[in-house]
This record gives structure tokens, sequence and C-alpha cells, in this order.
């Protein structure tokens, strides 16, 4: 470590700060659907949730290894190349916090880091077959698999259920919610948290502080999951109440089947070392689950702006980090300029922020978009079967009340006639 130089130290900072808005920033990929249907109180499910994410961290290195090796030209690389990457995924990471959508911080991380690549040493410094392969298929992939395995495991939840005791199922799935849960809360550790480490691994081998194709070392792995639990625990209340309650109205059977749909597809990405976007999957399981029950809508105008928002960050980060290695380039001065840069605009966001706060005691108040079903979700819904136990609430629904009822509110209502 002889070789740990004052710039190396600034990348290694700065990619643990990015860890730790990766770690707020998709807090609600783990829980949003457990916090808004109540199965576990919101600080509780933030603890639970840090906890698993720095387990996970622990359990394998292969995604650290397709970003540290795979992804770019290891040897054509310098550390300011590094904290170029990460200046433009922290950015991004904050703005799209500000507005509440459920962005890509493993798409961020990878923008930045090619825009800066390519700006320091040519597009043939990316390597674009791992490019295509294990980021952008995936990433196409993930929300639709997940989807479709979210609609169809609510779907046959509600089927099974359908004779199940009211209040005893209720409380079955949100046992299994909460399983489920913290099972893609350690999958998010296991995949998210080795992006960092392998960001941080690259840039060691960038400054000749560990040999090349070294796996990440162990103070590593140890800070970087530190770095996600710590962001995860503070908790990123603005992106949940989109998850929970700005996307659909889940409950404790759709919040399950959304959840294991989701943590099953993470796993098996990380196994594969696909550096997959844990939101993509569990925005796409929360919208399969809401299209999988009678009755459910998606907010389709929340989904449009989430969409606009993921196919924007990996050329959005890019340009970021491709401006700033540009400025980097200047030398000391460059860099210094990009770093006060970063934190103004890290403290400018954070100000706006306050003007509206969003926290642990209001994330369960649902957003006002007052959007109505759409065509895509009527349709689906009229052939999902219905929640178990609302057969009731599917027939007062259809009966008009009395016309009596208009003029009189002492007259009984349709639900009490039927």
């Amino acid at each position: 470590m002889e070789n740990f130089s004052l710039i190396l130290a600034i990348v290694v900072v700065t990619a643990l700060a990015f860890d730790f808005t990766n770690g707020f920033h998709d807090t609600a990929n783990a829980m949003a659907t457990t916090i808004s249907t109540g199965a576990l109180k919101p600080k509780v499910a933030v603890a639970m949730s840090a906890v698993l994410n720095l387990v996970g961290a622990f359990l394998s290195v292969e995604v650290a290894n397709t970003i540290s090796k795979g992804l770019v030209d290891e040897s054509g690389i310098r550390p300011e190349v590094i904290f170029a990457a990460l200046v433009g995924a922290i950015l991004w990471n904050l703005l799209t916090w500000l507005v509440g959508l459920p962005s890509s911080s493993s798409h961020a991380l990878m923008g930045g880091l090619i825009g800066a690549t390519i700006a320091s040493a040519g597009m043939g410094a990316v390597h674009g077959d791992v490019l295509v392969t294990k980021v952008l298929l995936p990433a196409i992939a993930a929300p639709i698999v997940a989807g479709l395995a979210a609609m169809l495991a609510t779907r046959l939840s509600y089927s099974l259920g359908r004779k199940a005791e009211g209040k005893a199922a209720e409380k079955g799935y949100r046992a299994g919610q909460i399983a489920s849960a913290g099972l893609v809360s350690l999958a998010h550790g296991t995949n998210d948290a080795q992006k960092t480490m392998g960001i941080i691994t690259l840039a060691l081998v960038a400054g000749g502080a560990v040999a090349p194709d070294s796996d990440p070392p162990t103070w590593v792995i140890l800070s970087a999951g530190m770095a996600i639990a710590l962001g995860t625990y503070l908790g990123g209340w603005r992106i949940i109440r989109t998850m929970g309650k700005g996307l659909t109205e889940l409950q404790p059977q759709q919040g399950f089947a959304a959840q294991t749909s989701a943590a099953t597809v993470i796993l098996a990405s990380s196994h594969l070392g696909f550096s997959l976007s844990t939101t993509h999957s569990v925005s796409g399981s929360v919208m399969g689950a809401g299209l999988g029950r009678k009755g459910g809508v998606v907010r389709w105008s929340t989904a449009t702006r989430m969409f606009v928002a993921w196919g924007l960050t990996l050329p959005a980060a890019a340009l970021v980090g491709a401006l700033a290695e540009y400025v980097t380039g200047l030398g000391n001065f460059g860099t210094a300029l990009v770093a006060v840069f970063l934190i103004a605009s890290s403290a400018a966001i954070w100000k706006v922020s306050r003007r509206e706060v969003i926290d642990a005691n209001n994330v369960n108040e649902p957003e006002e978009t007052g959007e109505p079903a759409g065509v895509v979700t009527t349709a689906i819904a009229a052939v999902a079967p219905p929640p178990a136990g609302n057969v009731t609430e599917d027939l007062t629904a259809t009966i008009p009340a009395p016309a009596a009822q208009a003029t009189d509110p002492a007259a009984p209502s349709a639900a009490t006639t039927v």
C-alpha cells in the first residue's frame, strides 16, 4: 500500500460517499412494500434492511469483478477517471432522490465510469460486449421477468387464499412479506455493495496499490458494506413513498409476491455476475403485483416518469462523468474544482429537499396523483382473480346506491342492504 496517494484516498472516500447514497437511494427496493402494507414500522424496516445489506456484502465478489475487471480496460484508467465517474453517479443519485424517482444507482455508476473512461482513453477502452450482455440486456429483462413473476405469484396467492380465514391469512402474508423483504435486503447487499467494491478495486489497480486482476481486499469489502448499511438505515423516504404508494396500492399478498419475485431475480443475477439494477427488478415486480390483483391500479403517469429516468440514467451520468474527467485533466486545480462542485451541488440539493420534508412519520401518506385507472390496468384487472374475502365489496361496487341516499344522509348505504 506504499503507493496509496492523496488522489487515491480522495477516490476511495468519494466511492464510499456514492455507496452511502446508493444505500438511502435504494432502501425502497427492499422495504417500500413492507412499510406501505404495514408489515413493519418504517424505522424497524430500515434498521433490518441495513443489517442484512452489511451481511450481503460478504457473500460474493462476482459483481465486483464485473465492474473492476470486465466493463473497462483497467490498464488505461487513472484514479482521476474513477473520481470523475463517481461525481456523475452521485449527482444523478441525489437528483433522482430529490424528485422521488427510483432510478438505478448501478447504472448511474456504470454510466459515469463509461463517460469518464471514453473522455480519458477513448471508445476502445470500454468493453462493448460486457456492456451489452451484463448491463444493458439485464436492464431490459429484469423488470419484465420480475413483473411477470410477481403478477403470476399475486394471482396464485389470491387463488390459494380464497378459503383461508381473512385475518389469519393476512397475518401469514405479512410474515412472509417480512421474510422476503429481508431476502431482498440481503440480495441488495450482495449485488449493490459489490459495485462500490469493484470501483474501489479498480481505483486501487489504477493507482498501483494492488496488482491487476485482484479481488477486492477485505478492508474494501468491510468499508463498502458499512457505507451502504448506514445509508440504508437513514432511509430514502422520498423514494420509499413513490415505490410503496406512488406506483400502486399494495395488499400483503401483493407485497409478498413482489418481494419474493424481485429477490429471486436479484440473487440469480448476482450468482451469474450480472450487474443488475435492483431498482428495475423491484419496480417491475411492484407493477406486476399491482396488475395481478383484480381492481389493482398502476399509476402509469408515475411509471412513465420512472421509465424516462431509467432511460436517462446511463447517458446523463456518462455526460457528467466525461465533463468531470475533462476538468480533472487540468491537474490538481481541476480535481479540486470538481470536488468543490460536487460538494456545493450536493449541499444545494439537500437544501431544496428541506422545503418538503418526507420522513418516517409521513412516508405512508399517498401521493396526490388523481390518476384514474388506465386502459391497460383496466383490461388486466378485468381478468385477474378477486382478492380473497372481497366478494361483498365487488358486489356492492356494481350496485348503485338508492336514489334516496343522494339526498338523505340517514338512508342506509348499499353495503348494508346487500
